[in-house]
């Protein structure tokens, strides 16, 4: 079966995030309309859901049911099913909770085991999205900076062990890593894990992009890396990246351990929100009818990724990581010797390209730049030659 990721969407103008909010992204200056800008900032893809997952909307819509849902149970084996096959790692579905999103199940397993002012460990840089959330809940935001060895990062252990305070609950670690673009091996997962253990820290493994790897490439989830550490262990994951449907807001939270899945029961019920209905059928349907298309468009964007590193790599003083999983590249300016509002000019003023800033994720990013290449080639190709005549002068 052959799948079209080359033909483009008309997305402006359809209450996408990514393509009609652009004037958000006020550092740039870019106008609210934004008409010429190619975004590539907001993590979804621009190509067309999987035809299962369309026709399992299109069959609901039929029916003309939207009410709550119920009976998880059938989702649930689903998931287990999908990340037995191709990560080699079978939950109980007993012990899979669905959440708002995997952000939803992130607020849940902090409020399970922490209070306000308690610590909370991120690896930086990285989403964004925690650094709100930590915030948000009136928890303490601890960064352990990641390290650039040989032009990738890796978690010095060592370093954040030191500075521990004792208030330290829980530590989240992200599973492929975004922006970084790593998969880390079952040795720096085990390692991880030890020191959670060593602390009474609980160990959160956002594992959203585990389904985005690049072929040829194996994912390690922390419950099979380490499975001494499923006592302390929770897994939040959806098929919203993977799949491209992140609207239905839909994750799920794997807990092995009954103490804890009753402590996150209870903090799902005190902060409230359940999953959508329409998630939890199309959640279904990825994992279950939807392996071709998972298969094509990982290959696609790892050769998406090919060209954007080879040419943009190749401009002089710009650096682009090299990664592994996800499609979310992550590209260092530090080289040219600029400013970063001169590179945010450059980007948006004379390449019109909407970039997400480096410093949305914490320490570390200030030089970087995060660039989202799940896109149709031709797009990628478009937003290419524009920074390339952005930065002509480097050459």
């Amino acid at each position: 079966m052959s799948f079209d990721f080359d033909t483009p969407l008309a997305l402006r103008g359809t209450h996408s995030q990514k393509w009609d909010s652009l004037s958000v992204l006020d550092d740039t200056g870019i106008p609210g309309d934004g008409e010429d800008v190619i975004p590539m900032w907001v993590a979804d893809m621009d190509f067309a859901a999987a035809p299962a997952i369309r026709a399992t909307l299109e069959a609901e819509n039929a029916r003309g049911y939207f009410g709550y849902f119920g009976v998880p149970g059938p989702v649930a084996d689903a998931v287990s099913a999908w990340t037995g096959r191709k990560h080699g790692w079978h939950p109980d579905p007993a012990h899979i909770r669905f959440t708002r999103g995997v952000i939803g199940g992130l607020m849940y397993a902090i409020e399970a085991v922490s209070a306000p002012g308690d610590g909370v460990i991120v690896f930086s840089p990285v989403y964004h999205a925690f650094h709100r959330v930590i915030k948000a809940m009136g928890r303490e935001e601890f960064e352990s900076p990641l390290s650039l060895v040989d032009g990738r990062y890796e978690m010095d252990l060592d370093a954040l062990e030191a500075a521990l305070t004792g208030r330290e609950k829980v530590l989240i670690l992200c599973s492929p890593h975004n922006p970084g673009g790593r998969v880390w091996s079952p040795g720096e997962i085990r390692a991880v894990a030890a020191l959670c253990a060593r602390h009474g820290i609980l160990l959160v493994s956002d594992e959203i992009h585990m389904d985005l790897c690049f072929p040829g490439t194996t994912f390690h989830p922390a419950a099979t890396a380490a499975p001494e550490a499923q006592g302390n262990l929770v897994v939040l994951s959806a098929a919203s990246k993977g799949f491209n449907i992140a609207g239905m807001e839909t994750g799920y939270a794997v807990i092995p351990d009954e103490r804890l899945r009753r402590a996150f029961d209870l903090a799902a019920g005190r902060l409230g929100g359940g999953p959508n209905r329409f998630g939890m059928l199309v959640t279904r349907a990825a994992f279950t009818e939807c392996d071709a298309w998972s298969d094509a468009a990982r290959a696609y964007i790892a050769g998406n990724f090919a060209i954007w590193r080879d040419r943009i790599g190749a401009l002089p003083g710009i650096s682009v990581m090299d990664m592994a999983a996800t499609y979310l590249s992550w590209v260092d300016f530090a080289g040219t010797g600029m400013e970063r509002p001169e590179v945010r000019r450059r980007l948006a003023h004379d390449a019109r390209v909407a970039a997400s800033p480096g410093t949305q994720f914490g320490l570390g990013g200030e030089s970087f730049n995060r660039f989202n290449i799940a896109m149709p080639r031709p797009l990628l190709l478009e937003a290419i030659g524009r920074i390339e005549a952005a930065f002509a002068d480097l050459q």
